[in-house]
């Protein structure tokens, strides 16, 4: 009888056994399932976005094209550029060396017509004249007189000449 009750509770945990371990392999085989589904879902997006990839790289290697050929196209405009810039740089330069060469012909020249205006302000400030009773010819009289305005002339004929060689 002994070996009776042992072998119905031997078959008795068996049994439990069995059925916890059938409980474990549905949850395992559940578990599967889903990740089996999950992993084909992985790869249709992989392949979908590997398509779209492609076309992506594709466009972006023709307008690469595109960009290298129009900026070939645009390389001799903004040569011309750099070099409308270069010509502008240098007629400011020679207009610049022009000026200071005229200014500094007026400075050595302007020491004699201060000195005059000194002496003629002197001779003022002695003999007080109203200014009202000057005409505009008379106050002006002295600039149709004046042998600067000719040279003025002469100096920027000689400068337009000169910058005219340079450049052809």
């Amino acid at each position: 009888m002994i070996w009776q009750i042992s072998v119905a509770l031997i078959a008795a945990a068996f049994i439990v056994l069995v059925v916890f371990l059938v409980k474990t392999l549905k949850a395992a085989e559940k578990s599967l399932d889903k990740t089996t589904q999950t992993l084909q879902e992985i790869q249709k997006t992989v392949d979908e976005l590997s398509y779209e990839v492609k076309q992506v790289v594709r466009q972006a290697n023709s307008i690469t094209v595109d960009v290298e050929h129009k900026m070939k196209q645009l390389d001799p405009v903004l040569e011309s550029v750099k070099n409308v810039g270069d010509v502008l740089n240098e007629v400011t330069l020679a207009a610049k060396q022009v000026s200071t060469s005229l200014m500094g012909r007026m400075k050595k020249s302007s020491p004699k017509a201060a000195s005059t205006a000194g002496a003629a302000q002197g001779v003022q400030e002695e003999h007080p004249i109203d200014r009202s009773t000057h005409t505009h010819g008379s106050a002006y009289d002295h600039m149709g007189n004046s042998k600067q305005e000719p040279g003025w002339m002469k100096w920027v004929d000689i400068a337009s000449g000169v910058w005219t060689k340079y450049r052809s």
